[in-house]
């Protein structure tokens, strides 16, 4: 089941709570005319109980993103619809060309996607990376318990599946890949595989999922992310300003989201707030110690940010069910496994780190998002991009790796 909801409309849902408190099916609907926006539809269902988790996948269903063009006119080769891997690498200045080799970043989904290794392949090979399969070693798929007893498909989250396959391959060719498939969109599935993809030996984890905070966060923090020597990203959500669990977690890097469109500046590129990138102050989870922002007493989002809107969208290809093939994507479920690239390409974090403390260390070395808004908060930095630090888009986007290393 799928909400539509337009680019203005995500920007308006006040809360990820009122979203994902919608009953399953419940339709959020409104248009807007290209090309001053697209209509995108969410790609999972929203969660009907506590400790139920949805994707933050959003697909363009209508109107022309601005990244339509944007792979074809920087290589000069014919390329789908959407930012691929030379824009991605160029926005963030990342070395993806000689970086990456022998890390493994894991992507924690529910569900199965019986086409993810099919349609990865389809995507590398569109944009000349080499072959990523189970033969040659660099893709691996699992159920929650390291097994291949596979969950039941389901064709929204292996859309979701697909977007972070792609990421993945798009920062870090090089990267292999691991994918823990959970048996439900339960926190305790989704956390089970979270541990299983450590105990595999990833040392980068991505989740592009959230739901609702609740008083049992702490025990989900202590008993599924509290990993030294990993780094765990997850998603802001893409509801605007409000706050998501697990994203709220003081072990994980929460990635928010922005607008990248090219630009005549130094760098060639800009990022400003997304408007439905999720941001604000944990009502639950302590504040981690290298967090210094004086608004908020708990723990803040987010971290970091990267591409999530899906007007300046991504390329990805997904073939399951009723996929149609090549489509983009925003959302932050684009971010989350773009970050999760990033801290690989920086290579593996040192024993007993807490990764999501290593921008802090290193702020300098993120192009900061200045400007954007993702709700109202009073004109606080928790909703507003601002200079320095910012609810929706953290310290910044990534500047090479030296953010992500430590």
């Amino acid at each position: 089941m799928r909400r539509t909801v337009s680019l203005t409309a995500v920007a308006t849902l006040a809360a990820a709570a009122l979203v994902l408190a919608a009953p399953t099916g419940q339709a959020v609907q409104a248009t807007v005319s290209p090309p001053y926006g697209v209509t995108v539809a969410h790609a999972c269902a929203a969660p009907t109980k506590r400790g139920e988790m949805a994707c933050d996948a959003l697909q363009v269903t209508a109107g022309t993103p601005k990244s339509a063009r944007a792979e074809s006119d920087l290589t000069a080769a014919a390329a789908p619809s959407g930012y691929g891997p030379a824009s991605l690498q160029a926005a963030y200045n990342l070395p993806s060309a000689s970086s990456g080799t022998g890390q493994t970043v894991a992507i924690v989904d529910a569900y199965d996607d019986p086409n993810a290794e099919s349609d990865l392949a389809v995507y590398r090979s569109q944009y000349g990376l080499s072959p990523c399969t189970a033969a040659n070693g660099c893709f691996k798929k699992v159920d929650q318990n390291g097994g291949t007893s596979y969950p039941r498909g389901d064709s929204g989250w292996a859309e979701e599946i697909s977007l972070d396959l792609d990421m993945i391959s798009a920062a870090c060719p090089n990267c292999k890949i691991l994918l823990v498939e959970a048996g439900s969109a339960s926190m305790a599935n989704l956390g089970t595989a979270v541990n299983t993809a450590v105990k595999l030996g990833a040392k980068f984890v991505s989740n592009s999922y959230g739901g609702s905070e609740s008083s049992s966060d702490a025990s989900y923090d202590s008993t599924y992310f509290n990993h030294p020597g990993v780094a765990i990203t997850v998603s802001s959500g893409d509801n605007g300003y409000g706050v998501e669990y697990p994203a709220a977690s003081k072990y994980v890097t929460a990635v928010g989201g922005t607008s990248l469109k090219a630009a005549s500046n130094s760098r060639g590129w800009t990022d400003t707030v997304w408007s439905g990138a999720g941001s604000g102050c944990s009502a639950y989870d302590a504040k981690p110690g290298w967090q210094n922002d004086t608004g908020c007493a708990k723990r803040t989002m987010a971290d970091v940010s990267a591409v999530a809107d899906p007007n300046t969208g991504v390329a990805v290809y997904d073939s399951y069910r009723s996929a149609t093939g090549w489509m983009v994507f925003g959302g932050t479920s684009a971010s989350s496994p773009l970050i999760a690239a990033a801290y690989a390409l920086g290579g593996a974090p040192s024993a007993g780190s807490y990764p999501a403390s290593f921008p802090y260390a290193h702020s300098s070395a993120l192009y900061d998002v200045t400007s954007g808004s993702n709700g109202s908060c009073a004109g606080s930095y928790l909703c507003t991009g601002t200079a320095g630090y910012d609810g929706p888009s953290g310290l910044g986007v990534p500047n090479g790796t030296t953010a992500f290393t430590g």
